[in-house]
Order: structure tokens, then C-alpha cells, then sequence
């Protein structure tokens, strides 16, 4: 099952279904156990009633028994024997004696002889039969059963109530009078009937309703995918997905997908121009060098070799920059390596005898600054950083390392031009030189500065220019303290 649409419609019909099975069930259990509540004090009114007259010696044939065929009476004595039947039944079930035929018996209102009250006095000295005394009803919960009786040649299921009650001879009997079950079962019978058909009705609809609401929430889903299958047909990363106007998680998704396709457009543009870049400044010098050669081949006598030598380092640093670079942008993490931050600055310094202009390094005494990282990849960030200061300052530069919050803080200033406030991110872009008018060579290929924001980021820290106090241009490399053990 692959739609979204039909998954819904069906997880919600179950759950429907399920909630409503139960709350049926328990709907039907509460009628029927009110119901049979109704029943069994019916039953247990007319078991008193006709227990009563007994209890005053009324006569079987004058019992005053209201609606025989909703109440059918079954009286029993000590013994279980049938001693009186309402009229008009013909056999009854669940009373404990299925005998619709009264038996002889001791007769109701007849006087104790002295043997008898004797016998009474003994058993009220015992006081553990619960029976009710002479001439009373027993006060005790009658007990109910379930069954079934044939008055007047009709068949139904009845409650009975057994209710007790003693002569004022001694004589107990037990009353079982019924009430009929027929409105019960007919009430169940509507609700379970009105149940069994409406449930099906009720989850077709919950399962239509379920699938056009889910229909029509994910129609702006089916619009996105449409426009993102032609994006990737076409290869047009500058179209975008249409945006509905709801603010729900389908609008979040279609403004993210835009996000998305605005950062790729962004970074595929930034790749073009970063291969034409590239090829831009490796023709240069390769075409520098076989122009020489071709010379050279002509005419050795012309040969210049200090030329052809400094275009191939120049090739060399080149590539070796791209190389970086290829290998920044594929996510390589840097090693775990703890440095000493102002060693390396002080080893990276002694290194540059060459250098237009000497270097100040200023390092507190006796203090340690310990990052971690790539060590290669650190010095190439100083280096670059003071081959920009080289190129732009006048007569000083100086490199200071220090503290800072939760890190260290490699400074590197010179007291040249400086860099104008509204460039000062562009010169972090791939091969951006600000100064057109610098050759080429004095000029370096523009990669320098964002190798090193591209590597301060890898290793958690950043790479930002400020003006210098000397008046040029500040280079702020921060990055955080190496973790403790």
C-alpha cells in the first residue's frame, strides 16, 4: 500500500472502529445490566408481595397475584416441594424445581401444635438459620436466577426473585415470582441492531472523510514533487517549489525545499565559477611554461631558466591550493593533534628569512595556548596570513597570540591601506584580489585568505579582519582550547 491517502483512510477507519466496538460493548453492557436491575426488582416486588399474604395465613386459593402472565409464581416448601402455582403455568425453569403440579402439603393458617413451637424455640436458641420468624417475610436480598416459563402456552425468559416467609404455624415457604425478561432483550436487541447497521455507515464515512481531508492536505505535496521532478529533469536549480499559504508542517517543507535548492544553486554557481577560476589561473602559467620550452627548443641560447622555474613553483602552489581546497570542501576532518599555538607562530616566523618586512611576535612569557587540530593545516593558516600582510604592509607587521574567552586569539596586523569596511567579507571568496592593478605574480591567485576561513572553520574557530591600530588591516584567527583529558 504505497498512498498516503489510503494508509490514513484505513488507520483512521480502524481506530474508528475499534473506539466504537467498545463504547457498543459497553454501551449494550450498562442497558442490560440497568435493564436486569429493573427485572430482578419487579421480580423481587412480586416474590414479596405474594410472600406476605403467605406470612397471614392467606389461603393458596385466595392469593391475590396481579398479572400472572408477567408474573409467574412458583411457591416451594421446606422440603423443595410445590405447593402452589400461579394460574395458568405450565412448566418454568431456574428455580431450582421445574414441578408446575402443588403437591399436599401442610396447610397455610394452620395452628402449631405444641411440638412445633417447641421445635421453633430450639431453633431460635441456635440462631443460625436466617430464617424469618412466624408470621414475617424474610428481610434478607432475595436471590435471583435466570429461566424460562410457559403461561398459557407461551414461552418466555423470565427473572426470578426467591423471597422467604413463615406461617404463623412455623411453616416456611420460598416465593419465586418472575419478571419478564422479553423488554430487556428487545431493548438490547434494538441498540445491537441500530449498532450493526450504522457502524458501516459511520466508518464509510470516517473513511471518505479521512481521505479527502488527507487528499486535500497533501495536494501541495504532489505540487512540490511535480516541480522538483521537473527541476531535475530540466537541471534548473533557479525554479522553485510553490509555497502554500497555510502555515502548517507542508508549507514549512515547500519554504526548506526553496532553502534547499537556493543554497545548491548557490554552491553549484560557486563550483562554476570556481572551476573557470581555476582554469583561468592554471592557463597562465602553463602557457607561460610551454612557451619558454618551445623557445627553448628553438633557440637553447634564449632559454630562461630562472623564468620557467618560478612559473612552475607558482603551478605548484597552485594546484597544491586547489588540492586543499578539493579537499576542505569534501568535509575531511582535521586530525586531533594538540598544538601549542605560540610555538608554531614562533617556528613559522624563524622559517620566513625571505620576508619583505620583518615580523614582531608577541607572546606572553610562559604561557600556553594548546588547540587542536591538523598542525600542517594551522601553519598553512599563519603562513597565508602573513603573506597577505607582506604584500600590503609598509613597514611593520606584527603577530600577537593571547587569550581569549574560551580560546586563543592569533592576531596578525600590518599598517598598510587596510581593507575597505564593505569588502571585508568579499576578500574571503575564491580568487578575489582587490587590487586589480597588482601583477598577477606580486598579487598571489585569491585563494590564500579563504583557504585559511575555510580551515579556522574546520577546526571550530573563525577568521575575520578588523582595522589595525597601526592603521592597516587586522586578521583575527580564533580557536578554541584544546579538551582536557
Amino acid at each position: 500500500m504505497r498512498s498516503v491517502r489510503a494508509r490514513a483512510a484505513i488507520g483512521a477507519t480502524l481506530v474508528v472502529a475499534v473506539a466504537l466496538v467498545a463504547a457498543g460493548l459497553a454501551v449494550l453492557s450498562v442497558l442490560r445490566t440497568n435493564l436486569i436491575d429493573q427485572a430482578d426488582l419487579q421480580a423481587e416486588v412480586a416474590a414479596r408481595e405474594v410472600a406476605g399474604q403467605l406470612a397471614l395465613d392467606t389461603a393458596y386459593a385466595d392469593l391475590d397475584l396481579d398479572d400472572e402472565e408477567d408474573h409467574p409464581v412458583q411457591v416451594t416448601d421446606e422440603e423443595g416441594r410445590v405447593v402452589f402455582v400461579s394460574q395458568g403455568l405450565r412448566a418454568i425453569s431456574g428455580t431450582g424445581s421445574a414441578g408446575v403440579s402443588p403437591v399436599p402439603s401442610a396447610s397455610v393458617g394452620a395452628t402449631p401444635s405444641p411440638g412445633d413451637d417447641d421445635d421453633d424455640g430450639d431453633d431460635d436458641d441456635g440462631g443460625g438459620s436466617g430464617r424469618p420468624e412466624r408470621g414475617e417475610v424474610s428481610s434478607d436480598d432475595p436471590d435471583f436466577s435466570d429461566g424460562t416459563a410457559t403461561v398459557d402456552g407461551k414461552q418466555a425468559d423470565y427473572r426470578f426473585a426467591a423471597v422467604e416467609a413463615t406461617t404463623s404455624a412455623g411453616i416456611t415457604l420460598t416465593v419465586h415470582a418472575g419478571a419478564p425478561l422479553a423488554a430487556e432483550q428487545e431493548a438490547v436487541n434494538t441498540v445491537r441492531g441500530a449498532m450493526l447497521t450504522g457502524l458501516p455507515l459511520l466508518l464509510a464515512v470516517v473513511a471518505g472523510v479521512t481521505w479527502l481531508v488527507t487528499r486535500r492536505a497533501l495536494r501541495p505535496v504532489e505540487g512540490i514533487r511535480r516541480e522538483m521532478a521537473a527541476i531535475t529533469a530540466s537541471e534548473d536549480l533557479a525554479r522553485r517549489v510553490p509555497e502554500p499559504d497555510s502555515r502548517d508542517e507542508i508549507a514549512r517543507l515547500a519554504r526548506t525545499t526553496n532553502e534547499t535548492l537556493t543554497v545548491l544553486e548557490a554552491s553549484v554557481e560557486r563550483q562554476r565559477r570556481f572551476v573557470a577560476d581555476a582554469s583561468h589561473e592554471l592557463r597562465s602559467p602553463i602557457a607561460s611554461l610551454r612557451t619558454q620550452l618551445e623557445v627553448a627548443e628553438a633557440h637553447p641560447e634564449l632559454l630562461d631558466l630562472p623564468g620557467a622555474v618560478a612559473d612552475t613553483v607558482r603551478l605548484q602552489v597552485l594546484a597544491a591550493d586547489l588540492l586543499l581546497l578539493a579537499r576542505l570542501d569534501a568535509g575531511e576532518k582535521p586530525g586531533a593533534a594538540r598544538i601549542e599555538a605560540g610555538a608554531l607562530v614562533r617556528e613559522e616566523v624563524s622559517q620566513r628569512t625571505g620576508d619583505r618586512i620583518p615580523v614582531t611576535v608577541e607572546v606572553a612569557e610562559g604561557a600556553a595556548y594548546e588547540v587542536s587540530g591538523s598542525r600542517g593545516q594551522l601553519v598553512r593558516v599563519v603562513g597565508n596570513l602573513l603573506d597577505n600582510a607582506q604584500r600590503h604592509a609598509e613597514n611593520r607587521i606584527t603577530v600577537q597570540v593571547a587569550a581569549d574567552g574560551r580560546g586563543v586569539r592569533v592576531e596578525v596586523r600590518d599598517d598598510g591601506a587596510g581593507v575597505p569596511e564593505d569588502e571585508r567579507e568579499r576578500i574571503f571568496e575564491r580568487f578575489v584580489r582587490l587590487d586589480d592593478a597588482r601583477s598577477r605574480d606580486d598579487g598571489g591567485a585569491g585563494l590564500g585568505l579563504a583557504i585559511a576561513r575555510d580551515v579556522a572553520a574546520r577546526h571550530g574557530g573563525t577568521l575575520t579582519v578588523h582595522r589595525a591600530p597601526e592603521g592597516g588591516a587586522a586578521f583575527r584567527l580564533w580557536l578554541p582550547y584544546a579538551a582536557t583529558a
